[in-house]
């Protein structure tokens, strides 16, 4: 099987997973650009037609830096600052080996103070490229390490271009780039030197001095790009596929965790009325115990059967486990509080033929001391229980996602690409699954 062949085949796979989704009408509106832009990321994938985006602050020469790769004057330039006004793709003529063509996308530049809406669709485009060339005419500044940190937080694999290397004479040039080098975020290689539409002054016959443009000089820079793509070229492919889909995964699982936890703040706050109701209404403190449990099992149950989890062998030894570890010390003194509310209303009960009823006077207030022991007790065990079928779902699920499990096999298999992009984070975190906590 060829590598061509390889990535196709992934493709199917990917369509295969899209497919089987089963999104709701709500889900397919709330995806329908990711799913769009999934869907042209695996036609390129199937065609081997991987994207390069040119980004970089405005007027750094990213349009210039694309007409010298491409050997023509392609994207418009000119003196004054922000003349790309959208993003514009050309392909690049220069064959790679494996991949059957490399287009480069121009950007606006991410700094224009006029310009947030050309901002954000530099990042966009950023983010949806297989590669980034992060251009710069200098030191790095803040804002380019701010967006480089945006990016490789989205594992964004990024290759460092200083452009203008001809604007710095050779013995200012290697400070310049040790500097870029020494505020790189760690691992990431120092950039590559170019001069997109470098210019030499020069004396006229009448002794005047013009700036007349020269030759581009972006040798060291296609050398490195043809290098890098002919090696990792079909892996960056696959990779931003995986990414996408990832994402998709991830959007579509937090909104379905996000409608059962309104779900189960519904069920816990259904079985905590109903078990209050049972206590506050019976008389018979053993009674009262049974009914307690039975509430707060079958509150369990409702609620496996709500995160598609069934409660069965290891996984209920394990559920009950965790909840008498973390309930020992609280459910004892709520256990003694329980019985000695039910005594105290037992003998005013048993106190009332001799009183007239006047020791029934106190009972409600101890009824609803009981009712609202239950309502917290119903709440504590199922906020203990919708955690741990969150954690379950993220610990125990045997088979994984097939955009994941694609990707953690790929990081594998192809260990030079994880020098080009940020280590990718395991989700859901932590932190996000008890933001998920009813």
């Amino acid at each position: 099987m060829t590598i061509s062949t390889a990535m196709a085949s992934k493709a199917q796979v990917l369509r295969l997973w899209k497919d089987q989704l089963n999104l709701t009408a709500l889900e397919q509106g709330l995806l329908s650009g990711a799913l769009k832009t999934l869907d042209h990321q695996l036609h390129r994938l199937e065609k081997s037609r991987i994207r390069i985006a040119v980004f970089g602050r405005v007027g750094v020469g990213k349009s210039s830096l694309v007409n010298a790769l491409v050997g023509q004057s392609l994207m418009a330039t000119d003196v004054a600052h922000g003349c790309t006004r959208q993003q514009q793709s050309t392909p690049w003529p220069t064959p790679v080996p494996g991949l059957q063509a490399v287009d480069l996308v121009d950007t606006p530049g991410i700094d224009e103070v006029d310009g947030p809406a050309r901002a954000r669709l530099a990042g966009r485009v950023a983010l949806n490229a297989d590669l980034v060339l992060l251009v710069l005419d200098g030191d790095i500044t803040q804002v380019e390490l701010d967006a480089l940190a945006t990016l490789q937080k989205k594992g964004k694999p990024v290759v460092t271009v200083l452009n203008r290397s001809d604007c710095w004479p050779g013995e200012e040039l290697a400070p310049l780039l040790a500097s870029i080098k020494r505020r790189l975020p760690r691992g990431l290689p120092g950039p590559v030197v170019a001069a997109a539409a470098p210019r030499q002054a020069v004396q006229l016959s009448d002794g005047r001095i013009r700036s007349q443009q020269q030759p581009a000089d972006v040798a060291r820079l296609q050398t490195h790009l043809t290098s890098l793509l002919a090696e990792h070229g079909e892996g960056l492919l696959l990779l931003n596929s995986l990414r996408q889909a990832t994402s998709i995964q991830q959007q579509l699982e937090t909104g379905r965790l996000l409608r059962r936890r309104r779900e189960a703040q519904g069920l816990i706050g259904r079985y905590a009325a109903l078990k209050a109701a049972a206590l506050a209404a019976n008389p018979l403190m053993l009674l009262d115990l049974a009914g307690g449990m039975a509430c707060d099992a079958a509150l369990v149950s409702q609620l496996c059967a709500l995160y598609d989890l069934p409660l069965g062998g290891p996984a209920a030894r394990r559920l009950l486990r965790q909840l008498g570890g973390q309930n020992a010390l609280i459910g004892g003194a709520q256990l003694g509080l329980q019985m000695s509310l039910g005594v105290i209303r037992q003998l005013l009960l048993l106190a009332a033929p001799f009183s007239a009823g006047l020791s029934l006077a106190p009972a409600a207030p101890v009824a609803v001391a009981q009712a609202a022991l239950a309502v917290h007790t119903t709440r504590r065990t199922g906020r203990l229980t919708a955690r741990w079928l969150l954690e379950e779902r993220g610990r125990g699920r045997r088979n994984q996602p097939i955009p994941i499990s694609l990707m953690r096999r790929l990081c594998r298999t192809d260990r030079g690409l994880i020098g080009l992009m940020h280590r990718w984070p395991d989700a859901p975190t932590r932190p996000a699954l008890k933001s998920l906590l009813p």
